[in-house]
Protein backbone atom coordinates (compact mmCIF):
# COMPACT_ATOMS: atom_id res chain seq x y z
CA UNK A 1 0.00 0.00 0.00
CA UNK A 2 1.53 3.74 -1.18
CA UNK A 3 0.44 6.89 0.55
CA UNK A 4 0.70 10.29 -0.84
CA UNK A 5 1.90 13.08 1.35
CA UNK A 6 0.61 16.28 -0.90
CA UNK A 7 2.43 18.63 1.95
CA UNK A 8 3.77 19.01 5.46
CA UNK A 9 2.52 21.81 7.26
CA UNK A 10 3.56 23.19 10.62
CA UNK A 11 1.31 25.36 12.44
CA UNK A 12 3.01 28.63 14.04
CA UNK A 13 6.29 28.47 15.77
CA UNK A 14 7.07 30.14 19.13
CA UNK A 15 10.32 31.56 20.90
CA UNK A 16 11.22 32.65 24.76
CA UNK A 17 13.52 33.84 26.60
CA UNK A 18 14.60 35.35 30.13
CA UNK A 19 17.48 36.48 31.90
CA UNK A 20 19.79 36.78 28.65
CA UNK A 21 21.02 40.72 27.60
CA UNK A 22 20.41 39.88 24.07
CA UNK A 23 17.07 38.43 24.48
CA UNK A 24 15.89 39.51 21.17
CA UNK A 25 18.54 38.91 19.21
CA UNK A 26 18.68 35.11 20.67
CA UNK A 27 15.04 35.09 20.10
CA UNK A 28 15.55 36.12 16.53
CA UNK A 29 17.88 33.35 15.83
CA UNK A 30 15.58 31.23 17.76
CA UNK A 31 13.05 31.84 15.15
CA UNK A 32 15.33 31.35 12.08
CA UNK A 33 15.63 27.96 13.42
CA UNK A 34 11.41 27.86 13.19
CA UNK A 35 10.97 29.49 9.94
CA UNK A 36 10.00 26.27 8.11
CA UNK A 37 6.50 26.32 11.19
CA UNK A 38 5.48 29.97 9.76
CA UNK A 39 6.29 32.23 6.86
CA UNK A 40 3.21 34.63 6.55
CA UNK A 41 4.37 36.56 9.63
CA UNK A 42 6.47 37.00 12.62
CA UNK A 43 7.55 39.49 15.48
CA UNK A 44 9.14 39.79 18.73
CA UNK A 45 8.02 40.94 21.77
CA UNK A 46 10.99 42.14 24.60
CA UNK A 47 10.59 43.44 28.05
CA UNK A 48 13.24 45.67 29.21
CA UNK A 49 12.66 46.41 33.18
CA UNK A 50 8.93 45.96 32.68
CA UNK A 51 8.14 47.67 29.96
CA UNK A 52 7.22 45.55 26.86
CA UNK A 53 8.10 46.72 23.34
CA UNK A 54 7.55 44.88 20.19
CA UNK A 55 7.59 44.67 16.57
CA UNK A 56 6.20 42.11 14.16
CA UNK A 57 4.84 42.32 10.79
CA UNK A 58 4.22 40.24 7.41
CA UNK A 59 7.05 37.61 5.39
CA UNK A 60 9.68 35.89 6.68
CA UNK A 61 12.06 36.58 9.65
CA UNK A 62 14.84 38.05 7.75
CA UNK A 63 11.89 40.69 6.01
CA UNK A 64 10.33 41.56 9.40
CA UNK A 65 13.60 42.95 10.59
CA UNK A 66 15.82 43.58 7.44
CA UNK A 67 15.94 47.21 9.40
CA UNK A 68 18.58 46.49 11.84
CA UNK A 69 17.36 49.40 13.93
CA UNK A 70 13.78 47.26 14.02
CA UNK A 71 15.54 44.77 16.35
CA UNK A 72 18.20 46.92 18.33
CA UNK A 73 15.20 48.92 19.42
CA UNK A 74 14.07 45.64 21.75
CA UNK A 75 15.95 46.26 24.63
CA UNK A 76 15.90 43.81 27.41
CA UNK A 77 16.76 40.47 29.32
CA UNK A 78 13.58 38.81 28.27
CA UNK A 79 11.62 38.16 24.68
CA UNK A 80 8.75 36.18 22.65
CA UNK A 81 8.71 35.73 19.47
CA UNK A 82 6.42 34.16 17.06
CA UNK A 83 6.50 32.92 13.33
CA UNK A 84 2.91 32.89 11.63
CA UNK A 85 1.21 29.98 9.88
CA UNK A 86 -2.50 30.80 9.54
CA UNK A 87 -4.88 28.12 10.67
CA UNK A 88 -7.13 30.80 12.37
CA UNK A 89 -7.81 34.78 11.12
CA UNK A 90 -6.53 36.15 8.33
CA UNK A 91 -3.51 37.56 7.02
CA UNK A 92 -4.00 41.06 8.89
CA UNK A 93 -1.37 42.59 10.69
CA UNK A 94 -3.62 42.48 13.45
CA UNK A 95 -3.32 38.85 13.82
CA UNK A 96 0.21 38.87 13.60
CA UNK A 97 1.72 37.62 17.24
CA UNK A 98 3.13 38.60 19.04
CA UNK A 99 -0.09 40.57 20.73
CA UNK A 100 0.91 43.17 23.47
CA UNK A 101 -2.19 44.17 25.52
CA UNK A 102 -1.65 47.47 27.21
CA UNK A 103 -4.19 47.67 30.10
CA UNK A 104 -4.77 50.50 32.79
CA UNK A 105 -3.11 48.17 35.47
CA UNK A 106 -0.76 46.15 33.31
CA UNK A 107 1.50 45.53 30.21
CA UNK A 108 0.89 41.57 28.47
CA UNK A 109 2.50 39.82 25.79
CA UNK A 110 1.43 36.65 24.12
CA UNK A 111 2.08 34.30 21.97
CA UNK A 112 0.26 31.04 20.91
CA UNK A 113 1.05 27.83 18.80
CA UNK A 114 -1.63 25.64 18.15
CA UNK A 115 -5.64 25.61 17.79
CA UNK A 116 -8.59 25.52 20.27
CA UNK A 117 -11.27 23.33 19.48
CA UNK A 118 -14.03 25.82 21.60
CA UNK A 119 -12.81 28.85 19.88
CA UNK A 120 -16.41 29.96 18.38
CA UNK A 121 -18.18 28.89 21.64
CA UNK A 122 -16.12 30.70 23.89
CA UNK A 123 -15.85 33.63 21.34
CA UNK A 124 -19.74 34.34 21.27
CA UNK A 125 -19.92 33.98 24.91
CA UNK A 126 -17.16 36.69 25.70
CA UNK A 127 -18.50 38.92 23.47
CA UNK A 128 -22.19 38.64 24.36
CA UNK A 129 -20.54 39.32 27.62
CA UNK A 130 -18.85 42.58 26.22
CA UNK A 131 -15.77 41.49 25.42
CA UNK A 132 -14.66 43.48 22.27
CA UNK A 133 -11.39 41.49 20.01
CA UNK A 134 -9.19 43.40 17.60
CA UNK A 135 -8.25 40.32 15.63
CA UNK A 136 -10.07 37.30 14.42
CA UNK A 137 -6.79 35.24 15.97
CA UNK A 138 -8.42 32.62 18.60
CA UNK A 139 -4.90 33.41 20.39
CA UNK A 140 -7.38 36.90 21.66
CA UNK A 141 -9.64 34.73 23.31
CA UNK A 142 -6.89 33.34 26.22
CA UNK A 143 -6.25 37.06 27.30
CA UNK A 144 -9.96 37.92 27.71
CA UNK A 145 -10.74 34.82 29.80
CA UNK A 146 -7.54 35.76 31.74
CA UNK A 147 -8.81 39.76 32.44
CA UNK A 148 -12.52 38.37 32.89
CA UNK A 149 -11.54 36.02 35.96
CA UNK A 150 -12.41 36.97 39.43
CA UNK A 151 -9.16 34.86 40.82
CA UNK A 152 -7.20 37.40 42.87
CA UNK A 153 -4.14 35.78 41.48
CA UNK A 154 -2.63 36.43 37.92
CA UNK A 155 -1.47 32.76 37.83
CA UNK A 156 -4.48 31.88 39.51
CA UNK A 157 -6.47 33.67 36.48
CA UNK A 158 -3.89 32.09 33.74
CA UNK A 159 -4.44 28.57 34.93
CA UNK A 160 -8.53 28.86 35.09
CA UNK A 161 -8.00 30.50 31.31
CA UNK A 162 -6.08 27.59 30.47
CA UNK A 163 -8.88 24.91 31.82
CA UNK A 164 -11.45 26.68 29.87
CA UNK A 165 -9.69 26.68 26.34
CA UNK A 166 -9.74 23.16 24.58
CA UNK A 167 -7.25 21.48 22.23
CA UNK A 168 -3.57 21.41 21.30
CA UNK A 169 -1.90 24.26 22.50
CA UNK A 170 1.28 26.31 23.59
CA UNK A 171 1.21 29.99 25.10
CA UNK A 172 4.00 31.71 25.87
CA UNK A 173 2.78 35.13 28.32
CA UNK A 174 5.14 38.01 28.97
CA UNK A 175 4.49 39.70 32.12
CA UNK A 176 6.64 42.79 33.17
CA UNK A 177 8.19 40.54 36.30
CA UNK A 178 7.55 36.84 34.94
CA UNK A 179 7.65 34.59 31.40
CA UNK A 180 5.01 31.91 31.64
CA UNK A 181 5.19 29.27 29.31
CA UNK A 182 2.29 26.99 29.31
Amino acid sequence: MTYEVKSLNEECGVFGIWGHPQAAQVTYFGLHSLQHRGQEGAGILANDGGHLRRHRGTGLIAEVFKNPVDLEALTGTAAIGHVRYATSGSASINNIQPFLFDFADMQVGLAHNGNLTNAVSLKAELEKNGSIFSSSSDTEILMHLIRRSHNPDFMGKIKEALNTVKGGFAYLIMLEDKLVAA
